[in-house]
């Protein structure tokens, strides 16, 4: 490889990572502007508000990964490149955003997730907002990461699937509240941080398995639907069985439901292994499929 050819790769290289500085303050103003409510500034530094640092920091993973969808794969020639990740990026925000008022609403539904975060400060809240946020970054990065033909196109199948996994996101929450033997929102809302956080594990777990269903290019929608159906199912079943096996193998002598919401300071460190299984199987499934 050339000087001048090393030279024309660190120069894009540049200007990506600038593209990406300038979409992720556009997410930051963008988050604020639609949160009148509170200051960010104020959470973060005044407040040392944890719970709403970890739902934030979700957020810019999840922006994160969506940025990343339009970077990774062949280059279409540096002004594409950047036409892409701007678009898709100013999408994401969107969709970000979005996904956070619908988590509101169709996942954590029983309780006010903005007050649970700013006034009451719920660290277990906080890890499933951001959890929220990760999944639909990753599912953002599936839809997007392949070729869809026209810009126009991409961005009405990154939509679609968007969509897609926050209906699988709404299913998964109520199957992981049907396995589990404790109702989800109660111990949630009680600041039970366990519980979010094993909670957050099965999101995440879910919305890898459906990146992985929808990445590679559009081959027509009832091939990609059928694909990534297919690894909505294969995370359903995966859910109760991880959880099995953290009781009887990543936890031998102890139950994970007494660690959790049977004792007076739940375990936490519980939870990120049940977590860990989770995540750590959609992973495994990932490299077998």
């Amino acid at each position: 490889m050339s000087l001048s050819e090393i030279s024309f790769i660190v120069y894009d290289a540049v200007v990506y990572i600038m593209v990406a500085f300038a979409i992720f303050l556009i997410g930051k103003f963008i988050y604020q502007l639609l949160h009148p409510s509170f200051k960010v500034k104020e959470e973060l530094v005044k407040k040392d508000n944890f719970a709403f640092a970890i739902a934030h920091v979700g957020y810019y993973i999840g922006l994160l990964f969506s940025i990343g969808s339009a970077i990774v794969g062949p280059s279409n020639g540096l002004v594409n490149d950047v036409i892409d990740i701007t678009v898709y990026g100013l999408l994401a925000i969107v969709l970000l955003n979005i996904s956070i008022f619908l988590s509101d609403y169709l996942i954590l539904r029983k309780f006010s997730i903005r007050k649970e975060i700013i006034e009451d400060q719920n660290a277990g809240t906080g890890v499933v907002e951001g959890a929220v946020s990760v999944a639909s970054g990753l599912i953002i990065f599936g839809a997007v990461s392949g070729e869809s033909g026209n810009l126009l196109f991409g961005i009405l199948t990154a939509v679609v699937f968007w969509a897609f996994g926050q209906v699988a996101l709404i299913v998964t929450t109520r199957i992981y509240n049907w396995i589990t033997p404790y109702d989800l929102h109660e111990h949630i809302e009680k600041d039970n941080v366990a519980v979010g956080v094993g909670f957050a594990g099965a999101i995440i777990a879910i919305a890898n398995l459906i990146r992985f269903g929808l990445t590679g290019d559009f081959d027509g929608w009832l091939p990609t639907f059928t694909k990534a159906g297919f690894e909505l199912v294969v995370g359903i079943v995966l859910l109760p069985v991880m959880r099995f096996i953290t009781d009887k193998i990543l936890l031998p002598g102890e139950r994970l439901t007494d660690e959790i919401i049977n004792q007076e300071k739940p375990n936490v460190g519980a939870a990120l292994v049940e977590a860990f299984a989770y995540i750590g199987g959609s992973v495994l499934i990932t490299w077998c499929l």
